[in-house]
């Protein structure tokens, strides 16, 4: 049928009826809160590149995980900042660790029953020289040694299983590294702790503020050796199929936005739960909007969420999560 017999806007004309025939929703369930715990008490340390957004001590990550539970979100990624850093990455699967702690201190609290806690894995907050793995240096040329990292981040992930967590998500891309921690994780009596892979985590430049969030920026060099080109979408899926059938019960896309033809490429091929990262970039380049009126902040706020849920992600780790659930309350 055509115009006259058919008005696309005769659908669009009130709000009532817009809601009624709305094809993507968003709901605070499906929204994950990133937090990062650092050592003190009392501390709530604003990260300056990225407004709102706070290094956490424990005690005040229990209150800011109280209001996010009364938000209805559906839970919180960990990340930690360690009292001190060395080549082994100890602090990552210490069980004094800051992540560990915080995990013990939140299933203590209300939030326990409320809240999904995810706690990251990976050594770049951990070690010496930032990188997320165990690095070969030889003069000035280094390599991560992929296989040696692995024995580390199966010791992570069992660490951060035992003292709490509910997922274990590792987000260093070495080869391997999903069923290194899933034999762990079955060997030490954690079969039904679900791994979230960061399954197509790409070398991206909108991971800049988060490396001043988490102290976690590489000394020298870069990544882009174990972390994915971003013009490859075929090898994404390779990288997905391979963690699934290392044992990874979810995946995450990581950054969002920038990459929302591979969340849909994943949705379409893959029929297990996928979540995409609305990075630290992402966050602060519309904060940088935001404070300069170039952009209303609600809107557009909303809009790049519904973007990425449009896209195929059916839960979105944000910076953006306590202020988007407010909206949809």
């Amino acid at each position: 049928m055509e115009f006259p017999i058919t008005r696309m806007r005769r659908l669009r004309r009130n709000e009532p009826l817009r809601a009624m025939v709305r094809e993507t929703h968003l709901d605070p369930s499906a929204l994950i809160l990133p937090l990062f715990l650092c050592p003190g008490e009392g501390v709530r340390r604003p990260v300056e590149s990225m407004p709102g957004v706070f290094n956490f001590s424990i005690d005040e990550a229990v209150k800011e995980a109280e209001t996010a539970a009364a938000f209805g979100i559906g839970g919180l990624l960990l990340f930690g900042l360690p009292e001190t850093k060395d080549e082994q990455a100890t602090g990552a699967w210490a069980d004094d660790g800051i992540v560990q702690r915080g995990l013990r201190a939140l299933k203590g609290s209300s939030v326990a029953k409320k809240l999904v806690l995810i706690a990251d894995v990976c050594l770049c907050e951990y070690t010496s020289h930032g990188h997320c793995g165990i690095v070969k240096q030889t003069g000035d040329e280094y390599e991560i040694e992929n296989d040696a990292t692995l024995e580390l981040l199966a010791r992570a992930g069992v660490s951060l299983a035992r003292a709490g967590a509910d997922v274990v998500a590792p987000s260093d891309m070495m080869d391997g590294r999903v069923a290194a921690i899933r034999d762990e994780l079955d060997e030490e009596g954690f079969e039904q702790t679900p791994i979230l892979s960061y399954a197509a985590k790409f070398a991206s430049a909108f991971y800049g503020p988060f490396r001043e969030a988490a102290n976690s920026a590489p000394h020298f060099g870069d990544r882009r050796s174990y972390q994915m080109d971003g013009a490859n979408l075929r090898e994404a899926m390779r990288e997905i199929e391979l963690d699934l059938e290392e044992g990874a019960d979810m995946i995450l896309m990581k950054p969002a936005m920038p990459y929302l033809d591979v969340i849909r490429a994943a949705q379409e091929r893959f029929d297990v739960p996928i979540g995409a990262y609305q990075v630290s970039g992402e966050y602060s380049m519309l904060q940088a909007a935001f404070g300069r009126g170039w952009l209303e902040p609600q809107r557009a706020m909303m809009e790049t969420l519904l973007s990425i849920r449009r896209a195929g992600a059916g839960f979105i780790v944000t910076y953006f999560a306590q202020e988007a659930a407010k909206v949809l309350e």
